[in-house]
């Protein structure tokens, strides 16, 4: 019989040799070369220096649903460029025991389809919709770890970090844009045991193809040059792509152009048709008017000699592309436009396989103004004078208090622009430590500093020209960098850090934040020159409680959840609502419908019983504050009461709020206890108009 001592000792023993097994490198179980199996072991040692566990329980739970919802608006587009070729992609794996997953550039699933018997399996470590896969979270596994290489990646069984991923294999690219930057990663995951070496290069493909049918969306209006080492490869997936503006300048790229040229996206961006090609635009459209038999020979910088056709979805004439490079001036004809050599469609959405749940699968309503208008006046108002500054080059500062929608509204005035199709990048500058916020907005070149990436980093103002870039709590900036970001502004060229030479910048700003800006500039927090660099029009965006829309904006918000059938609302919770005040605003007010929604699903009514409880607790001790006057004034030699104030509904709410916190000795519980209505809603008020 083995001892008690020694029986107790046993897991002991077991867990510290799994522990130390843990930090052994491992090798590859398919025989791959030593790259990868250097890959694996580094994304190892990261995840053991962020104190990940191997043999824990990881951590299942999905983002917040706001957030989730979020990511779901802010990739849209990229849904539905992938969605059909995900489809196309799961056509040659099904039957395998896998399922295909997209997700955005910070690793969280937003689709996923499969055979159903595997994606249940699946569900169990939480590879579903909703769910974030950074290797930060998640260790070691094709996902993760292709962003933060930033290249194709497969992770084999026991290569994943943590255990309880061991019986997968996954094989992951990430998706770029025509600037070089990560939209998200497309990935095939399957049990270990049904591995095949052919699924990368099915996954590869179906990225490229996604990333050609995003380019040639982005620049459906500029001229596109294709090229290739050998002429038959042109009009197939493996050509490269150039977009190129009327004077030659090189506007992006796709994957397969920048492995032919050697250059990264930014590299490419530098540079014209003249440098790269030493062919002036004129010359290389004049040259091109003329339907040729065989394509162009081009000779590319290094001597290496490329074939390329140029085309465009519209026919090109001398008044916009007559003289971009000084070569003899162009024919008046327009130039015909050269259809491809291979024809790569995309596929019919065909059915899926396994069919997700609507807020999982069907993107969100697109972002306009029409939308936003529900019969409040001031969102009316708001939403007229940003329609008179639209693509006029005024920058826009929206004010309002935290989660009355200044996103929402920062993206409908992207999406109702010009550069509707260009990107939409959000800085969080309130969020983020100074030195990481430097570089996320400014970028940085190679070798700045050590654990940067290899090939260093393109900053969100690069990264958002020719798009809106979003400045979300904008007074949050430390100072010097508000100082960087008035130069940029004011010259519209940006320096990375450790950059020799500034990037030209095509920058649309639209800023936010919660505070008064006179007080942050009064408190010396916001530069008052950047303030008036910011403010070409400042709209305030009313709270919640404050408008006049809240029923249709209840029902809105219910059919953006369940498309085609959303439930009613029994009539005391739509009265309970109406009634709330909505400390969360907007983004409250989403979260607990989406909430009913699920917790009512199938059922044709919302009641008490689907609301969750701390909401419930919340509304049913605090409502919307009625002016003094408006109710039976109380008798006059209490010493708890409150004098009825005149003025706006505004001005009376907060000197209600003021003479109660008076009359309370400054106490905030009591004075909230009085009103009934939260100490946060007081601190809230006070702040906003400066009174504390």
């Amino acid at each position: 019989m083995i001892p008690q001592s020694l029986q107790s000792a046993l897991p002991t023993a077991s867990r510290r040799r799994r522990e130390e097994a843990a930090q052994r490198p491992i090798a590859s179980a398919l025989a791959l070369d030593g790259s990868h199996v250097l890959s694996i072991n580094e994304s190892h040692e990261r995840c053991a220096t962020l104190g990940l566990s191997r043999i824990g329980a990881p951590d299942f739970s999905p983002i917040p649903r706001a957030d989730f919802a979020v990511a779901r608006e802010r990739n849209r587009r990229l849904f539905a460029h992938a969605s059909p070729v995900m489809e196309m992609l799961f056509d040659q794996v099904a039957k395998t025991q896998s399922m295909v997953v997209l997700t955005d550039a910070q690793g969280t699933i937003l689709h996923s389809i499969g055979d159903v018997d595997f994606v249940e399996k699946a569900a169990t470590v939480a590879l579903a919709p909703g769910v974030n896969w950074a290797e930060c979270t998640k260790g070691t596994n094709a996902i993760g770890t292709a962003l933060i290489d930033e290249t194709s990646m497969l992770v084999h069984a026991d290569e994943h970090f943590m255990h309880a991923n061991h019986f997968l294999t996954c094989q992951a690219s990430p998706l770029l844009d025509p600037r070089g930057n990560i939209l998200g990663v497309l990935d095939v995951t399957g049990d270990r045991r049904g591995y095949h070496q052919h699924t990368m290069g099915l996954v590869k493909m179906s990225a490229r193809m996604i990333e050609n049918h995003w380019l040639n969306d982005d620049f459906r209006d500029a001229l596109r040059l294709h090229f290739h080492h050998r002429p038959e490869f042109i009009g197939t997936l493996m050509e490269g792509i150039l977009a190129v503006d009327a004077d030659g300048r090189l506007l992006g790229a796709n994957r397969s152009a920048l492995e032919l040229l050697g250059l990264s996206g930014a590299a490419v961006r530098m540079q014209n048709i003249a440098s790269l090609l030493g062919t002036p635009i004129g010359t290389l459209v004049d040259s091109l008017r003329t339907p040729q038999e065989t394509p162009l020979r081009l000779t590319l910088p290094h001597g290496q000699v490329v074939h390329a056709q140029l085309r465009a979805s519209w026919s090109i004439g001398h008044a916009a592309w007559g003289g971009g490079g000084g070569g003899p001036e162009p024919s008046r004809e327009p130039l015909e436009v050269v259809k491809p050599a291979v024809a790569v469609p995309l596929p019919t959405v065909a059915a899926a396989r396994m069919t997700p749940e609507p807020s999982e699968a069907a993107p969100p309503p697109a972002p306009s103004f029409q939308r936003l208008l529900n019969g409040d006046p001031q969102i009316e108002t708001a939403i007229g004078k940003l329609r008179r500054v639209l693509d006029r080059h005024i920058p826009i500062l929206l004010l309002g208090e935290p989660g009355s929608g200044k996103e929402l509204m920062a993206r409908t005035i992207h999406a109702e622009s010009s550069r509707r199709t260009q990107p939409f990048l959000i800085a969080h500058c309130a969020s983020t430590s100074e030195s990481a916020l430097e570089a996320e907005l400014f970028g940085y070149a190679e070798g700045v500093f050590p654990g940067a990436r290899r090939q260093g980093a393109m900053g969100k103002l690069l990264q958002a020209s020719g798009g809106t870039l979003f400045l979300d709590e904008v007074g949050g900036l430390p100072a010097n960098l508000q100082a960087r970001l008035l130069r940029v502004l004011q010259d519209q060229q940006v320096t990375p850090l450790g950059a020799a030479h500034p990037i030209p910048v095509d920058l649309s700003v639209v800023a936010a934040t919660a505070f008064n800006p006179r007080e942050l500039i009064d408190g010396q927090v916001l530069r008052e020159d950047l303030y008036y660099r910011l403010n070409g029009l400042a709209v305030r965006l009313p709270p919640l409680r404050e408008r006049g829309d809240l029923k249709a904006l209840l029902h809105q918000v219910l059919s953006d959840e369940v498309p085609g059938s959303p439930p009613l609302l029994a009539p005391d919770i739509e009265a309970l609502l109406i009634r709330h005040d909505w400390p969360g605003n907007l983004r409250q007010l989403i979260n607990v419908l989406h909430t009913a929604a699920v917790m009512a699903a199938g059922e044709a009514c919302i009641t008490r019983e689907h609301l969750p409880d701390d909401f419930l607790e919340e509304a049913t001790g605090r409502s919307r504050i009625v002016p003094q006057a408006a109710q039976t004034p109380p008798p006059p030699h209490r010493s708890d009461t409150v004098a009825a104030p005149q003025g706006t509904l505004e001005e009376v709410e907060r000197e209600t709020i003021r003479q109660a916190v008076e009359q309370a000795g400054g106490n905030i519980s009591v004075a909230s206890k009085r009103l009934g209505i939260s100490r946060n809603t007081i601190y809230r008020k006070l702040r906003w108009s400066g009174a504390a």
